[in-house]
Parts: structure tokens; C-alpha cells; sequence
């Protein structure tokens, strides 16, 4: 199994600590809604969204998930795992290596923000992403995703903002 829901009684132990060290203050109109850590990038999906058909948008939400989850086979080591969260919704338990090797594998979140913050973490909050769905972005942030994701990313898709050191 790839993906385990997190109890909702138990998703603040996630939450709390995310609010925490990432200041998320959520908002349709001001943005960014986290302090983007160091190092960061911020990857603008404006082109996705401005699809000229619903083919072309699919295609390329599903080609950011992808490339998120060539990204994080290939930086994790295969029995890791992720927490997901999603804005007022289900946080699970995500194994990337799991999830990679199923046939006609569904996403129970996607990595591309299409209706609410999506957030992909490693436990200890040092590497991650975070779809913002307004302001059409997606940050990644730590190494090794940072060097790995956003040259795949960025070969089709212009950069927002950079917080390198």
C-alpha cells in the first residue's frame, strides 16, 4: 500500500509543527502563504493553468505529479515515506518507491495544487513541496528534491521566485 490515512485526531501532531515553522498563513489573496525556506524555488504553474483545452491542463498536472514522483524516488530511500497534508482534508502516509511500482497508481493528493494546498514533507520538515492553487505555484524546497525536481520543472515552466543562500 502506497498511500495510509493519518487519523484525523492525530493530523495536528503534522499540522501544528507545519504552522509553526513554515508561518502558513492561508489566503486566496495574499501570497506567498508560507516564509519559503532556504534554499527554495518557486516554480510558476500560470502556464498550466491557462491551458487552452482541458487535455492540455490535465496533461500537464499530471506531467508536475510525475516528475514529483521521479523526484522523490529518486532522492528517497525505497521503504521512506512522506506526510501529506491537504487543507481541510485527509493527511496520509505516503511511500513514493510503493507507490511508483503500482499499475494505474491513483493520487489520494496530488502534488499539483488544483483546488486547495497540497503539501509533500519528509518528517523532519526539511524537504518538501507546497502547491499554493491561487497563486498557481508550487515551492520546492531542500536538498536534494531542490537540485533534482527543479531542473525538471523548470525546462517547461518559468521560475516565480528563488531563495537560495
Amino acid at each position: 500500500m502506497a498511500w495510509s490515512p493519518i487519523a484525523m485526531d492525530a493530523d495536528d501532531e503534522y499540522w501544528t509543527p507545519f504552522y509553526e515553522r513554515f508561518d502558513f498563513r492561508p489566503s486566496v489573496q495574499h501570497w506567498p502563504a508560507i516564509s519559503e525556506p532556504v534554499p527554495s524555488v518557486t516554480v510558476d504553474l500560470g502556464p498550466i493553468f491557462a491551458a487552452r483545452s482541458q487535455s492540455e491542463f490535465d496533461a500537464g498536472a499530471a506531467a508536475v505529479n510525475r516528475l514529483a514522483l521521479l523526484a522523490w524516488v529518486r532522492v528517497l530511500e525505497p521503504d521512506s515515506s512522506l506526510v501529506v497534508l491537504d487543507w481541510q482534508h485527509q493527511t496520509y502516509r505516503f511511500w513514493p518507491h510503493r507507490f511508483a511500482c503500482q499499475r494505474d497508481a491513483r493520487w489520494q493528493t496530488d502534488v499539483f495544487p488544483d483546488g486547495d494546498y497540497y503539501i509533500f514533507l519528509t518528517d523532519d520538515m526539511s524537504t518538501g513541496t507546497f502547491g499554493h492553487p491561487w497563486e498557481q505555484t508550487l515551492c520546492v524546497f531542500g536538498e536534494p528534491l531542490l537540485s533534482t525536481l527543479v531542473p525538471m520543472l523548470t525546462g517547461w515552466l518559468p521560475v516565480r521566485r528563488s531563495n537560495l543562500p
